[in-house]
């Protein structure tokens, strides 16, 4: 699918924050804006906990036509995107997708992304909205060599996201093709809800059964209206960042900028799974395999609060009164009814049932190493 924009401008508002297609249409219905990575976007319209649960329960629509999108196409394209990324994307087939990490040369982690397989000489990738510019220029100079073209192409797209429960039976009662039966991690392009080309992809953010959709930013609001209208039926909620981020962290799925960056490299950061050593050469393979050599000094934690207190994003952990690491995110688990957070600990204390304090408001607070992820659906 290429998406050419349609005529739509991604406007600014007074601030410079981007706005996407459909603020006009979230505006109307409640949302209440904050900026987030250049752009205002909806944090929430009933209520965290109201659109948390809508998701865990029924089924919640977001916004996240902020995320960026880049083109890799061209006679070496496959070659390319192998070296950019630690996953092995050799073993994807057209209309096949992977979550992977892009590495600088001494390991950290430039964006963790999806790729999508269109063909061997073709590959659509979703990255994060704060890393967009520097992935590009990132892809640019590393794949210079390459014989392929590096292309934005974020905005050409707009790109809602449907999750939880009743996900599926609400979106096949909008589209054309089976859509109920994908395997995680696949694509096809169909017609949804009167718009004739939307790209369906069953991947998410939320530990749910759920949907990406991009289409065309012109064609948006129309998606946007047409979900709605069917979505009275299933129980549907409007859902903002406020949700997604306690959606995703109850998962332990790791926001960049907050849980991963280019300090931390992926071993250490839990998502050693997503490093195929066999695949061969890709960029940072040799920091990491020195680091694999040598051992992790620290590693990404899930933790629970066993004092009273909220652990949140820069909270400092420590063991004994020294400070050794640093939550990396934190909330009240609406699911679970507890403090929940995340942080890099050292390896002694990486284990669940280790305890540590994390400092709030200058008080050491007692928490423990727990297994995520945090939240578990009932069999």
């Amino acid at each position: 699918m290429t998406g050419n924009g349609g005529g739509i401008i991604i406007r600014r508002a007074m601030n410079d924050l981007r706005r996407t297609p459909l603020y006009d249409l979230q505006r109307e219905r409640g949302a209440r804006f904050v900026p987030f990575g250049g752009w205002e976007l909806p944090v929430q319209y009933e209520g965290l906990v109201f659109e948390h649960r809508a998701v865990r329960e029924r089924v919640g629509l977001f916004d996240v036509s902020h995320m960026g999108e880049v083109l890799i196409e061209g006679p070496a394209a496959l070659a390319a995107v192998q070296y950019l990324v630690t996953n092995d994307v050799a073993r994807l087939a057209s209309g096949q997708a992977l979550y992977t990490v892009m590495c600088l040369a001494h390991g950290g982690i430039v964006d963790d992304l999806i790729v999508y397989n269109e063909s061997t000489t073709r590959f659509f990738l979703c990255v994060n909205a704060s890393r967009c510019e520097a992935d590009v220029a990132h892809m640019t100079s590393t794949l210079a060599r390459f014989d392929c073209r590096v292309t934005d192409v974020s905005d050409a797209y707009a790109q809602l996201a449907l999750q939880g429960p009743h996900a599926k039976a609400l979106l096949q009662s909008l589209c054309s093709v089976d859509v109920a039966s994908m395997d995680p991690f696949t694509w096809q392009d169909a017609a949804v809800g009167g718009v004739g080309r939307v790209r369906v992809a069953r991947t998410g953010y939320t530990g749910e059964h759920g949907y990406e959709l991009y289409c065309t930013p012109d064609e948006a609001p129309t998606l946007w209206l047409a979900i709605e209208r069917a979505g009275r039926d299933f129980g549907l909620a409007f859902c903002g960042l406020g949700a997604r981020d306690t959606l995703r962290l109850e998962m332990k799925y790791p926001l960049y900028g907050n849980d991963i960056d280019e300090v931390h490299n992926p071993l250490e950061a839990g998502l050693g799974w997503v490093v195929k050593w066999k695949k061969g050469d890709f960029l940072g393979r040799t920091a990491l395999e020195q680091q694999k050599t040598r051992g992790l000094v620290r590693q990404w934690v899930g933790f629970k609060m066993i004092g009273r207190g909220i652990p949140r994003h820069g909270y400092p952990i420590a063991i004994d009164g020294r400070e050794v690491g640093t939550v990396t995110s934190g909330t009240h688990s609406p699911s679970l009814g507890e403090p929940i957070g995340t942080g890099y600990a050292p390896v002694s204390h990486a284990v669940p049932g280790a305890r540590f304090e994390v400092i709030i408001r200058d008080k050491p607070v007692e928490a423990e190493v727990v297994a995520t992820p945090f939240y578990r659906k009932e069999d």
